[in-house]
């Protein structure tokens, strides 16, 4: 399983567009590929103003990359999205474990 967790960097910031074309600013929190697959997927969280109420939400995308442009991809397939589910928590749950240590 490839899989870049983002814990020990420079947050990466993405931007994507409201139904109203305004911009809305994301962090990425990992990315990461499923085995069998040559699909990619990130997972992102919605950055969040001082004076505003952290999120718990983590949302997820299938994207793709042609040099610098990035292409998310919403996920509505529900096989795809129980597989990303289950990759993204093994990869938490990993990620924990090693901390711990």
């Amino acid at each position: 399983m490839s899989n870049k967790p983002l814990q020990d960097e420079e947050p990466e910031i993405i931007y994507i567009p409201d139904e109203e074309g305004n911009e809305e600013e994301f962090e990425v929190v990992m990315r990461f590929e499923v085995d069998g697959s040559d699909k990619k997927y990130m997972m992102l969280v919605p950055v969040v103003a001082e004076d505003e109420e952290e999120s718990d939400e983590v949302y997820a995308f299938r994207y793709e990359e042609d040099g610098d442009d990035l292409q998310l991809f919403t996920i509505d397939d529900e096989e795809e999205w129980n597989i990303v589910e289950e990759t993204f928590n093994t990869l938490m749950d990993e990620m924990e474990e090693e901390e711990s240590k």
